[in-house]
This record gives structure tokens, sequence and C-alpha cells, in this order.
């Protein structure tokens, strides 16, 4: 999605040309993986975190140009709204003391940005869903000015054929009367709620043969990631979700009209609906089952590429596989000369600290590892559905939900994690040699996250109930709250201490 697209409309044989084209990258694709073309480095992992910003009263900014030109950093880059930016950063080796380096790089990158955007008026705000949000901030108005965000959006609304409509359910703040409990249900003339969605993305480069087992296990640990890391409690003033990230992001992309939902056809923010036995079953299912949203054509012939020895970059794939949202999605990239595979984790939001994000991180990355080298595969005990309903719980619940596992039953995050997954989390990473201190430091943090039952969202939640009994409004306790938030942010100690 980050390639460029200029602002125009596509044609009809655009589109059947695409179509071919994406049949050819798969052909491509077929190739190398029999061939095993694939570069497979010692392990590497990337993040991406989104961010927004806040003027001084704790308003959506939407100045990300203005923000992006003080920053300078290729970096940060914008994202679908005005008031979004993005960090990306550069791929780390995992083992040792590597992620202490990541640590210490993206904390001091995100200073130097919030410097930056302070002297813009403006402030950074690492946050699932911003809270201080308003119906008219997710309007048209409010899209980047890359032309790629303005095609997108008008390709999503013809698709759908009708605005976009969002219903989740609320989940009223305890001891706080009057509060809302009848959720929320609006309908937008542009897909703007998708970036009230802020997320942290996790990448990990994978052996094309070792993919199935790492994206399976990803599946698997999905509503367990969201349980324990839910940092989205409140949209335009509502509570709802514990993590409403997830409701709102499946919603605000939706092509499919009622008709087509009845019809069974598919979602583009997709779990999936079955454990997979090859990376190419789900390059195959999105190019199956997804109408593209931006047929754009490059010059290249993948196959003439491959046949000249060199590493084709597979754009018109890469393009249609940009907007396919799943959960967990298989990522085909190219550096220096040669080519690789990688998982993307979607599921978890922007979190309230930089130390947070890294343990959030390594739970992930020390499960994915242990349950796809088990001798016995998780997914040959679980069914499919129950990861899938797993997601909901976690997302809809957090430490209250229940959650299915194998040989445990219902449980909830906090028994499940500490008694089953922490164990496996610190043998996944001493596998993928990670020193020791650094194991127990960062999953330390969640043991005492789920000791405390304290997330990102619990947190918000609690604030914003004592503003409301204390007796502000609405907007001043949303306000009040993030203002607390921002300042705990930037001291940096783990959200279950606030």
């Amino acid at each position: 999605m980050g390639d460029h697209v200029d602002g125009q409309g596509f044609s009809r044989a655009e589109r059947t040309r695409f179509r071919g084209k994406v049949q050819r990258c798969l052909d491509a694709l077929t190739r190398m993986l029999a061939e095993d073309r694939f570069r497979v480095d010692s392990p590497r992992i990337g993040m991406e975190i989104e961010l927004n910003l806040v003027d001084a009263r704790m308003q959506p900014a939407m100045a990300n140009a203005e923000v992006l030109g003080a920053i300078a950093d290729d970096a940060f880059q914008t994202e679908l709204g005005r008031f979004n930016i993005e960090i990306n950063l550069d791929p780390h080796q995992l083992a040792g003391r590597a992620v202490d380096e990541v640590e210490t790089r993206l904390r001091a990158a995100l200073d130097r940005a919030e410097a930056a955007a302070a002297r813009t008026g403006h402030h950074l705000a690492m946050i699932g869903v911003l809270p201080t949000l308003r119906a008219e901030d997710l309007a048209p108005h409010a899209l980047s000015h890359d032309p790629r965000y303005h095609v997108l959006n008008t390709e999503m609304l013809a698709a759908r054929g009708e605005d976009i409509e969002i219903r989740i359910d609320a989940d009223p703040l305890p001891g706080v009367p009057g509060d809302p409990a009848t959720g929320l249900h609006r309908h937008f003339d542009s897909i703007l709620p998708e970036a009230a969605c802020t997320s942290q993305q996790l990448h990990l480069q994978v052996a094309p043969d070792r993919f199935a087992a790492h994206w399976n296990a990803a599946q698997a640990v999905a509503g367990v990631q969201v349980a324990v890391a839910a940092n989205s409690p409140f949209l335009l003033g509502r509570p709802l979700w514990r993590e409403t990230r997830i409701p709102l992001f499946t919603q605000a992309t939706d092509t499919r009209s009622p008709e087509l939902i009845n019809q069974g056809v598919r979602p583009r923010v997709w779990f999936g609906e079955r454990w997979i036995t090859s990376i190419f079953d789900l390059f195959e299912e999105n190019s199956r089952y997804f109408p593209a949203l931006l047929p754009v054509c490059a010059q290249e012939d993948p196959l003439a590429v491959l046949d000249a020895g060199g590493s084709p970059e597979l754009a018109e794939l890469r393009m249609h596989n940009g907007t396919v949202w799943r959960w967990n999605r298989p990522v085909y990239d190219t550096s220096d000369g040669g080519h690789h595979i990688r998982l993307e984790n979607r599921v978890l939001p922007a979190a309230p600290t930089v130390v947070d994000a890294l343990a959030d991180a390594m739970l992930f990355y020390g499960l994915v590892r242990a349950l796809a080298d088990a001798e016995r595969p998780l997914w040959s005990q679980m069914s499919f559905d129950a990861a899938r309903e797993n997601l909901t719980a976690g997302a809809r619940s957090g430490f209250d939900a229940l959650l299915y596992w194998p040989e445990l039953g219902w449980a909830s995050p906090q028994e499940l994690v500490l008694r089953r997954l922490l164990p496996l989390a610190h043998a996944g990473l001493a596998d993928f040699g990670v020193d020791t201190a650094v194991t127990e430091r960062y999953l330390g943090i969640i043991e005492g996250r789920c000791l405390a039952g304290r997330s990102g969202a619990d947190w918000q939640r609690a604030a914003v109930a004592d503003r409301l009994r204390a007796g502000q409004d609405r907007d001043t306790a949303m306000a009040g709250m993030l203002g607390d938030y921002l300042a705990l942010m930037h001291a940096g100690e783990p959200v279950h201490t606030w």
C-alpha cells in the first residue's frame, strides 16, 4: 500500500489486465517456492507503529503534513487520516540483546518526533483509538493528501455502493450513572473510520516451508494477544469493546452490501476460515475471493525476471495483497537483490508505552516460535472456529473474556497466560537465542499485567469513570484522561503500574 498510486479511476481493461498480471505473479511464486529460491536469514523482526496527532486541548490535529515536515525523518510516514502518522523500524536481529537496542532506538525516535511535533503546537499519542475523536473528524476532509488514499476511498465506496455502517455494542462503565448502554450505530460517507484504528504491526521473516506453521500459530494466539494488550475502549465518546479496533476496522473496510454479507461473501478484513498447509494458500485465496481495489499494473514480467535469474517484484500480487487486511498477513518482499517471506501480525493496538509495545512483541514472537516447533501442532487439537471466537471474545471483553485452549478448556486470559503460555514464550525466545535477562524483563511485564488484571483499556476506562463520578462532563473527562495518559506514556513505566 505504500506504492505510488495516481489519483485517477481505472478502466475495465485495466482491471482485466491486472487480474491477468496477478495470476502471472502467482505462477512465478509457484516456481519460486518449488525451486526454493528464497533467502532465509537468521531470525529478523520488524515493527510499525501508527500514531495519532493531538493539539494542546487533546483534540485530533489534522496536521500530519506539517508534523512530518518538522520531524524530517524517512522512518515516519503518512497514514490514512490527516491526524495519523506511522513509524517504521528497520529490521533487526532477535537473538542476544538486540531487542534492548530496538527499545532504545524506538524511544529515541519517538522522543525526537515528539519534540519536533511540539514545535508545531502538536503532540503524538500512541493509543489504539483516540478517545477524543468526534464524528466530524471522520469525514472526507480528514483524508491525507496522498492520492492513493483518495483513490482507495473512492474504490471502496464504489464497491460497497452505499455508506459505511458502523455498529458496535456498548460496555458501560461500572458505577457511572447514565453511562450510555446503547452502543454505537452510525453511517459514514468515507472510509475514515479506518483511520481511527491505530495499531502496532509485527513482522517476522520466515522460511517458506515453515510459514504455514508460523501462520497457524499466530492465528491460534490472536485472541490472547488482544485480550492482554487491549488499548481501544472508547470511540466517539462511548465505552465499547475493550479492543474496539477489531470490529471498527472490520466494518470500516467492508466493501460488502448487506445482501452480499447474507450470501456469505468474505470480508476484506479477514481472520480466514481454515488452517493452512502452505503460504501459497493465502495468496491464492486473496486472488480467488477478492476483486482488485487498486488495479495498478507494472511493466515487469515476473516469469521473464525469473528466467534471467533475478528476483521479481511481483508488484501486482503485492498491491492486491495490501488491500486484503488479514489479521495475520503473508508478505512477499525484495531487498538487497534477493527476496523473502514475512509474517505480518496486525491484531495489536498501539501500546501505552514503548516498553509495553516490546513486551507484547516478545510474547508474540516467543509463542509463535514455540507453537510452530511443537511436536504435536496446536492446530491439530483446536478448531479454527475456536481460534476465531477467541479473537472476538478477547477484543470484546479483554481480561474479562473466557478463551478456549486445548487441554485447559475455557479460561481467563490471565490464567491461560500465567499457567500455560508464558513458559511456552520463554522457551520460544530461548530457541531464538534471546538473552535470558532480556526475556525475563519483557515477559515479566506481561506477567505483571496479568497479575494486576490491567491493560491500557482497563486503565482508560477506570480513569474516565473516576472523572465522570467526580462530576466532569464526558468530553472533559475524555480529554483529561488523554492528557494524563500522554504524561504517563512519556514517563515510560508499563501500564500495569500506572
